[in-house]
């Protein structure tokens, strides 16, 4: 068995706290919710409401014959509330069952546990995509600050075709909050309404936008979602497209006095600039027919502000040797396309802000010929269009 990724133990925020009693029966806070799917991957993520061994039971077609859990240096991962578990060894391109199983740890007498009631979640299913998958669609929100309602109200609208979702995954390309104080908040706001539409089934990205990192949880984050080695930078291949995550970081100095010091956004910055060096040079971003890239702030057409400035800085020059082809934003709450020039020799597209009238959603159609992208408006108006084939590589 292939050790699965530790699963993380967070204090209960206070809201869930104070309605937590002896008596209360254990139960699903959130999820379960897909995370990082691949060929033959995928991680299953969910919080239960109290301390648990939480296992999920897993199959090919209708059956679910097969059980994975988190495992550690040795100790099956327990006595947790947010679990994070990776099924490997999936058949590329196939319907897969599962079901997630939580069982209460009341406690511990020695070396004996003391276990409570199991329970246990209706079956989802998911489809993996295929090797040398030729096409996908995504969707892409950004900026919702703590707005979950925006959520179904663009899906609904503009994320389907007669009574099928029109995309395969979802992106929330920063700002889904102002400030981060709580995990119901986390919850409330974006990992539930995601899981009522279709993160059971399909799977979403949180890039960090700059109020990701503002608030007293803020740093806690990255424990409910499944970020590769932990990074809110990296890379991965969907079909015909590379796509290239960045974290742009604070748009202030990191002397400002709202953060109190404690901000290394120039340090953090540099050593993404180091890692997307080699990354541009590898053979996956070079044989990618397609390259995307996704940051919340971006380094063109979003002011003067020590953000942007320094993301320009940092990764300006080497996006425009690296010859992406798309590049994907927000932050600014003003939607808009910005064509190649001087400056940039690759199309920008920056989504809207969380208001009435000025939300977008972005929606991405790729095919090993061509990337066909089109950004609607809560109104349904498109307000943004490209259609771009497939260059040729040197």
């Amino acid at each position: 068995m292939s050790q699965i990724g530790a699963l993380s133990l967070l204090p209960v925020s206070a809201t869930l706290a104070a309605s937590a009693t002896a008596e209360e029966k254990n139960r699903f806070i959130a999820g379960p919710y897909l995370q990082n799917i691949g060929t033959s991957e995928v991680t299953i993520m969910w919080i239960s409401h109290k301390n648990s061994f939480s296992w999920v039971e897993y199959g090919a077609g209708t059956y679910t014959s097969k059980r994975e859990f988190g495992y550690s240096n040795g100790l099956i991962e327990a006595n947790n509330r947010i679990n994070k578990i990776t099924l490997t060894d999936l058949k590329p391109g196939t319907e897969h069952k599962y079901k997630i199983v939580s069982t209460e740890i009341l406690g511990y007498k020695g070396s004996k546990v003391e276990f409570g009631e199991t329970i246990s979640s209706p079956l989802y299913g998911f489809k993996t995509p295929a090797e040398n998958e030729e096409e996908f669609k995504m969707v892409v929100f950004n900026d919702i600050h703590d707005r979950p309602q925006i959520i179904p109200q663009l899906l609904y609208r503009h994320g389907y075709t007669g009574n099928k979702r029109d995309y395969d995954f979802v992106v929330f390309n920063g700002d889904c909050f102002d400030w981060v104080t709580e995990e119901s908040q986390l919850v409330d706001h974006l990992i539930k309404p995601s899981v009522d539409i279709f993160a059971a089934e399909m799977p979403f990205i949180l890039t960090q936008g700059n109020h990701e990192c503002r608030g007293s949880f803020s740093r806690h984050i990255s424990s409910y979602f499944a970020y590769p080695e932990g990074k809110y930078y990296y890379a991965f291949t969907r079909g015909p497209v590379r796509f290239v995550v960045l974290d742009s970081g604070e748009d202030k100095t990191d002397d400002s006095v709202e953060y109190g010091g404690l901000s290394a956004f120039d340090r953090y910055r540099e050593t993404q600039k180091k890692w997307l060096e080699k990354e541009i040079e590898s053979a996956d971003f070079k044989k990618a027919p397609f390259r995307i890239v996704l940051i919340h702030i971006s380094p063109y057409h979003s002011g003067d502000w020590h953000g942007p400035t320094h993301c320009r800085e940092m990764f300006g020059a080497l996006l425009n040797k690296a010859k992406i082809d798309l590049q994907l934003s927000g932050h600014t709450h003003r939607y808009g396309t910005h064509d190649p020039d001087s400056l940039h020799n690759y199309p920008i597209v920056i989504g809207g802000g969380p208001l009435e009238g000025n939300r977008t959603l972005i929606k991405l159609h790729a095919t090993s010929k061509s990337l066909d992208l089109k950004m609607i408006r809560d109104d349904g108006e498109v307000v943004g269009k490209y259609t771009l084939p497939k260059k040729a590589r040197t």
